[in-house]
C-alpha cells in the first residue's frame, strides 16, 4: 500500500495515534532512530490503545538504512517548506511519504536530496508555523489511500 516514515519522532503520543492510524488504513510505518521514547513507552501505548499488533512497523537506524531497506515507487517529503499541495498530486499505490521530527523537521543533508517536485505541504492560513504530526499523516494518508479507491493491504 504505502509508506509513512517518521524520521527520528518526539512525542509518544503523535506516533501511537500514526501507529493507529497505520493499523487502520493497512499502511507500512518505519520510524527512524533515535527515537524520543521507548517503544514500549506509556504513552505511546496509551495514544496506540491496542492497535500496534495490527500495525506494520519498521525500526530503521538511519536515513540510510530506511533508504536501502524500503520498497518505494516515489519518496515524498511532507514539509511546510514545500511548494506543492498534496492535494494536486497523484498518488500511486507503494509511494513512501516523509515526515520530519516535532520540533526540527527535516535536516538540511536530506531535503537537499529530495527535488523541488517532490517537497509536499499541506495549505494553512498565513502565519502558521505547522500542523500538528499526526494529524498532518492522517491528512496524507487518507488523500492518498482515497486516490487509491481505498483498497487495502500494505
Amino acid at each position: 500500500m504505502f509508506n509513512i516514515i517518521l524520521y527520528q519522532p518526539e512525542i509518544p503520543q503523535n506516533t501511537g495515534n500514526i501507529i493507529r492510524l497505520c493499523a487502520n488504513t493497512g499502511t507500512q510505518l518505519h520510524l527512524i532512530k533515535p527515537l524520543g521514547f521507548v517503544l514500549r513507552d506509556k504513552q505511546l501505548l496509551r495514544a496506540g490503545l491496542d492497535y500496534h499488533e495490527f500495525a506494520s512497523i519498521r525500526i530503521h537506524n538511519n536515513w540510510m538504512d530506511c533508504l536501502d531497506q524500503i520498497d518505494t515507487n516515489r519518496l515524498y517529503a511532507i514539509t511546510t517548506k514545500g511548494n506543492i499541495h498534496y492535494d494536486t498530486v497523484g498518488f500511486s499505490r507503494g509511494d513512501a511519504f516523509l515526515f520530519g521530527s516535532e520540533t526540527q523537521g527535516l535536516p538540511g543533508n536530506i531535503m537537499n536530496n529530495i527535488s523541488d517536485q517532490m517537497r509536499l505541504r499541506v495549505p494553512m492560513v498565513n502565519g502558521s508555523r505547522s500542523l500538528n504530526l499526526s494529524n498532518t499523516v492522517a491528512i496524507i494518508t487518507y488523500e492518498a489511500w482515497r486516490q487509491s479507491g481505498f483498497q487495502s493491504g500494505i
